[in-house]
């Protein structure tokens, strides 16, 4: 069987070679932070990178189905690719979460505090703020998919049932939800991305 013809085989496939790879590079020793960050950097690739599939690319093709009446229409999207791209979206949210929360281990306290509780790894200020920063911005992203995203694409999807009228309200919500995560990704890509580089973007 070739793992190239299916999605989760060759997830499986890559996941193994990077193993493998850590190991021929990096010796026998095992690093757990190392670990961690490699699980938060694929898991957030998913998530933001569905994110921004839904934002610049289903979104608008889906808006311009519905005004073109002599088209195909977007019932073949909403059917078959929007279900399956929302599990791995919503559940990649989780995995970015839990990720970053494992990368910060003993500092997770700290950073979300902005350094208000001391940190037990003595990071500095500019990194606990800017990580904690980039924290927060997660951790209300992942919020709104979870409490307003889902809940109403099921509606959407007829996953669960609803009226047009809620449908419609349930549309609303869900564009707006995802239209903020999209806007609070980049400053939050930009403080994640300064804090584990250890350079500021201005000084």
């Amino acid at each position: 069987m070739n793992p190239l013809n299916n999605h989760r085989h060759s997830l499986i496939l890559g996941i193994i070679l990077a193993l493998a790879l850590a190991l021929l590079l990096g010796g026998n020793h095992f690093y757990q932070l190392g670990l961690a960050r490699w699980f938060h950097i694929v898991s957030g690739v998913f998530w933001i990178g569905l994110l921004y599939y839904f934002n610049v690319a289903q979104t608008p093709a889906l808006a311009d189905a519905a005004a073109d009446k002599g088209g195909p229409g977007g019932a073949g999207i909403t059917k078959y690719v929007a279900p399956r791209a929302l599990f791995w979206f919503r559940w990649g949210a989780v995995a970015t979460w839990v990720g970053g929360a494992w990368l910060l281990g003993q500092s997770l306290v700290s950073a979300l505090t902005f350094g208000a509780v001391a940190d037990p790894l003595n990071h500095s200020p500019y990194y606990l703020h800017t990580i904690g920063t980039g924290g927060w911005l997660g951790t209300i992203m992942l919020l709104n998919v979870w409490g307003i995203i889902w809940p109403n694409q099921k509606k959407i999807l007829g996953l669960k049932p609803a009226t047009d009228e809620e449908k419609a309200r349930a549309r609303k919500a869900a564009g707006m939800a995802s239209r903020v995560n999209f806007v609070l990704s980049i400053p939050m890509l930009m403080c994640m991305a300064g804090a584990s580089h250890g350079l500021p973007f201005m000084s």
